[in-house]
């Protein structure tokens, strides 16, 4: 089996049942390219499956065509790049017939989720593989905890609690002799157009696990959002908290926070009639827990998962590989689409200000990087700076987001 590598995730790719080959390679910079071939070659027991020579490494924002050719049809893509690329890069993957595993974020705005969409289902009807990198989907704590909450461990849901606060998101200067766009991909996390948002690319993980939790798709948002002490000239907001409504009125309340020095936390919370759940604890591998009421003290506690708790970055490759040697159906692009939606429509709600349904939001042709898929690395950016040196914020109550 062969699979052109990207930025991320090769050695557990490399660490599935086997065989397997690294053939090829490509990122927008050649020392990144570099950094990551030299460290799956360091590992001794997968460096025999790397067979990378470099007229088969490809650097540029059109490397992704050369890699994706390179493995052929039946091969397997994985796709790690800056989010705002995703859909470009799957979609010619899935034209090529390349079996696909994706990385989070998938796409920074509706537009994006729309395409993926269309990829997802030209992908189904080739009998194509795809598994996206919501990892918690896999991870045998969490499926436990979930399985739970289905069957009315706490009752009624009404009400779930999501988190992602730590230290401040860095920033690099731009180096010399590099383009301005070259800047803002380096730097993908500080930028919209790239990544769209802390809130997005950082939180989709909770909102998903919340999502699943619920087994539902919220059905509209408002949030807010803004900056306390970032001082740095990107575009990021420091703080952000999105309310969500779920068509039976339950609600999902989203914090995301990366200020130095703050209260730290990394946790999903549900509550219902009957009880409340810890789904994830800040730790990965704190275990799951349901309590008896609303208060969540060991005295409370009902049931703990205590069963195995393997690696489910790897799970997750895992069963993606079985599924195609075992031409067995899997496809998760429409699930992580709607998944990403999630965080994509409170970005929007926050960066506008305004109440967003669903429909609406992804009925959305506003374009974060309109031209992606022609880019190269000397094009002008969606944003530029100015005289000093600060790139534009979203203003609440005046950005457009529909």
């Amino acid at each position: 089996m062969r699979w052109p590598g990207d930025r991320r995730g090769g050695s557990r790719l490399l660490s599935t049942a086997g065989p397997t080959k690294l053939v090829a390679m490509a990122d927008a910079f050649e020392d990144r390219l570099v950094a990551s071939l030299n460290s799956l070659r360091q590992n001794a027991k997968l460096a025999p499956q790397i067979e990378v020579p470099p007229e088969r490494r490809f650097v540029g924002l059109d490397g992704y065509r050369h890699a994706i050719d390179a493995a052929g049809k039946g091969g397997v893509v994985l796709l790690a790049t800056a989010p705002a690329f995703r859909w470009v890069h799957f979609q010619y993957a899935v034209a090529q017939g390349l079996h696909v595993f994706m990385e989070k974020s998938f796409a920074v705005d509706a537009p994006g989720v729309r395409r993926l969409l269309a990829s997802a289902e030209v992908a189904r009807q080739k009998n194509l593989k795809v598994a996206v990198g919501f990892m918690w989907r896999h991870d045998p704590p969490r499926e436990a905890v979930v399985q739970r909450l289905h069957d009315g461990a706490i009752g009624e849901m009404h009400t779930l609690r999501t988190y992602r606060m730590h230290s401040a998101v860095g920033y690099s200067a731009r180096r010399p002799g590099e383009s301005e766009l070259a800047h803002q991909i380096r730097n993908y996390s500080n930028f919209t157009w790239v990544n769209g948002t802390f809130y997005l690319d950082w939180l989709c993980h909770n909102l998903d696990v919340c999502c699943w939790a619920k087994n539902a798709w919220p059905i509209n948002a408002q949030g807010m959002g803004g900056r306390c002490v970032r001082t740095e000239g990107d575009q990021l907001f420091d703080h952000y908290f999105v309310e969500y409504t779920f068509p039976d009125g339950a609600k999902l309340f989203a914090q995301g926070r990366h200020v130095n020095q703050c209260y730290d936390i990394f946790s999903d919370f549900a509550h219902g009639t009957k009880g409340s759940a810890v789904i994830m604890d800040s730790l990965a591998a704190a275990r799951p827990r349901i309590y008896s009421n609303q208060v969540m003290t060991r005295a409370n506690e009902v049931w703990r998962y205590t069963g195995p708790e393997p690696d489910c970055y790897q799970v997750e490759h895992d069963k993606l590989f079985a599924a195609i040697r075992n031409n067995q159906p899997y496809n998760e692009a429409e699930r992580g689409a709607q998944g990403i939606m999630v965080g994509i429509l409170g970005r929007m709600a926050v960066d506008s200000g305004q109440f967003l349904t669903w429909e609406d939001a992804l009925a959305s042709n506003l374009e974060l990087a309109p031209g992606i898929e022609t880019m190269t690395l000397d094009s002008k950016p969606p944003v530029q700076a100015d005289a000093q040196g600060r790139y534009p914020l979203a203003l609440p109550g005046q950005t457009k987001v529909l």
